[in-house]
């Protein structure tokens, strides 16, 4: 499979609404570090609580917050000359278990998909599937954020069974795969990875650091999985873009290793 550009999904580059992109110039820097890591696609994806959904009022409140800060990103002549095209979307945080995802901005890119996550990076002790066949007996399609950072997640990944039963697709994020989020989450992407219980992989980038999204798709066709790679980084996500289900992404073997450690980036040593 012909290495291609990368179609990214989970961002945080509107200025000013969440913990992302603090203001434009900070979004005119995180876009442009998209475009420099292989990225020719974002739909950036700030934070969203599900409660808001069941008050129409604050909901359309928070929602006219990211209106405004997305047609800032979007007209900004140096965004523009990034070259990355930009969609939107949210990650929606499931702080109750019925949220109404029914105004197409809480979908990405307004189509039926649904990125996804639950509160604390902790996955709720009983009926965490509960939400996810909620939403996919209205019709939507949730795709979990980073499965392999849950805090409660351990190495044998039994807590996450419920949810693939559910129907829910995992997305990783790609610092995990090289070990930007520590060793638990590298060991976990990689057993989630040599599973085949992944569809997607994204940068989840906050403007900070790189995006990793260059470095996870090296990493991962050094180990001999260049073709999931591409479907993870590329295929799936450009699909998902179109409002298509996913191609499934074979078994890896071999798991990325990390590129280096949290210290020696903290000090910008290592290679």
């Amino acid at each position: 499979m012909t290495a291609g550009p990368a179609t990214d999904f989970h961002s945080h580059l509107i200025p000013g609404v969440d913990d992302g992109a603090a203001d434009l110039a900070a979004s005119r820097a995180a876009v442009a570090a998209m475009g420099r890591d292989g990225v020719a696609t974002a739909i950036t994806t700030p934070h969203f609580d599900g409660s808001l959904t069941l008050a129409p009022p604050m909901a359309e409140q928070r929602l006219a917050q990211l209106d405004a800060g997305f047609s800032l990103l979007t007209a900004d002549a140096v965004v523009a000359a990034c070259g990355v095209r930009l969609m939107r979307g949210v990650e929606l945080m499931l702080d109750v278990p019925d949220p109404d995802v029914g105004d197409p901005r809480l979908r990405l890119n307004g189509g039926r998909f649904v990125l996804v996550e639950y509160p604390a990076l902790q996955l709720p002790l009983s009926h965490a599937d509960y939400a996810v066949r909620a939403l996919r007996d209205k019709g939507w399609q949730p795709v979990l954020a980073h499965p392999e950072r849950y805090r409660n997640v351990d190495d044998s990944l039994e807590q996450l069974l419920a949810l693939r039963y559910a129907g829910a697709y995992f997305q990783l994020n790609a610092g995990s795969l090289v070990g930007y989020h520590g060793e638990g989450p590298r060991r976990r992407a990689a057993a989630l990875l040599a599973r085949g219980w992944v569809e997607y992989a994204s940068s989840d980038y906050h403007g900070r650091g790189a995006p990793a999204v260059s470095a996870a798709r090296a990493a991962l066709a050094a180990g001999g999985a260049a073709e999931q790679a591409e479907l993870l980084f590329c295929e799936n996500p450009a699909r998902l873009v179109r409002d298509e289900g996913p191609l499934r992404v074979s078994p890896v073997e071999n798991s990325p290793p990390p590129t280096r450690s949290f210290w020696a980036r903290l000090l910008g040593r290592g290679r």
